[in-house]
């Protein structure tokens, strides 16, 4: 967390001063950075912290532009108001993710799967290449993104979040959509570790 509120608001500073910074290169040094101080503090306390890793995704809003960055297990969505579409637009670093994302086997098959939550990347632990995904979203008025952990899709599929999303967006006024996707997934058996999400909607 240091390193995301020290690095990303000089960053903030450039773009307001009108020096050129290209979002890859501020994330993948974010990245890079936070790696560097896991994998640190893992050879400084061996007895608490050898082989701490972590997931990160990260959102980066601008006036026209959301910037992501992203490497592990949690996931972006991106909801397309006026197409009334759910994209997953973070990688699920895991072999399992690969397959999905190749056809290889369905949604149902990859939640299901006994390895499923085996990661290939994330951040500090024996993972010896950083190197996340990054990417970018025009933004309309009306579209959503969620950010969440695991243990929301462990009990949601990706067309239970769109239903819920797709009836915010027709009635705004009920309760806050984080909270309803989380109690749905609770109800549905997901959080086996835990239940995170973030609901960003654009005005």
């Amino acid at each position: 967390m240091d390193k995301i509120l020290h690095l990303m608001p000089r960053s903030f500073r450039q773009d307001v001063i009108g020096i050129e910074a290209g979002f890859i290169d501020v994330l993948q040094e974010l990245f890079g950075e936070i790696d560097f101080a896991l994998k640190h503090l893992g050879g400084s306390y061996p007895e608490e912290c050898l082989g701490m890793g972590a997931t990160l995704s990260l959102c980066w809003l601008t006036a026209e532009w959301l910037y992501f960055g992203h490497i592990g297990d949690s996931r972006i969505y991106y909801f397309e108001r006026s197409t009334g579409m759910l994209r997953q637009i973070s990688h699920d670093d895991t072999h399992i993710g690969w397959l999905r994302r190749n056809g290889k086997i369905t949604e149902r098959e990859a939640r299901q799967h006994p390895r499923r939550t085996a990661l290939q990347k994330a951040l500090g632990a024996d993972y010896q290449f950083v190197s996340p995904q990054v990417g970018s979203v025009y933004l309309q008025p009306g579209d959503m993104f969620v950010l969440s952990s695991d243990g929301l899709t462990e009990g949601l599929f990706d067309s239970q979040i769109a239903d819920r999303l797709l009836g915010m967006a027709f009635n705004p006024n009920g309760q806050p959509i984080a909270e309803q996707l989380v109690g749905a997934s609770l109800q549905s058996g997901g959080g086996r570790d835990n239940i995170t999400a973030i609901v960003i909607e654009l005005i």
